[in-house]
């Protein structure tokens, strides 16, 4: 399978966040962000060959989270998806039930 390439760098703290860089076959960045372990954490990007920014959101402990942006290849924003984690809505309704 192909997969695409990866490389670690830096550590951010006391917490062993590292910054993960994923590239495209070709050798151009594919995606950025951080991860925890092997969780990803934080604000990530995604990339096309061409170098223009694909896609942007967070995660949390390995979830998408909030809202995450598609961007068509001009930098224009196409797409904004906000992400619910797993069991928010049965969270929401236990709290309006109180």
């Amino acid at each position: 399978m192909n997969e695409p390439k990866n490389e670690w760098i830096g550590m951010a703290g006391k917490a062993k966040i590292q910054e993960r860089l994923v590239h495209h076959r070709d050798g151009s960045l594919w995606a950025k962000g951080q991860v925890q372990g092997s969780v990803m954490v934080g604000y990530w990007e995604w990339y096309r060959k061409d170098g223009t920014r694909m896609r942007s959101g967070y995660f949390e402990e390995g979830e998408q989270a909030g809202e995450w942006v598609t961007y068509d290849r001009k930098g224009k924003v196409v797409k904004v998806t906000r992400m619910k984690r797993k069991g928010e809505d049965a969270r929401a309704a236990k709290k309006s039930r109180k």
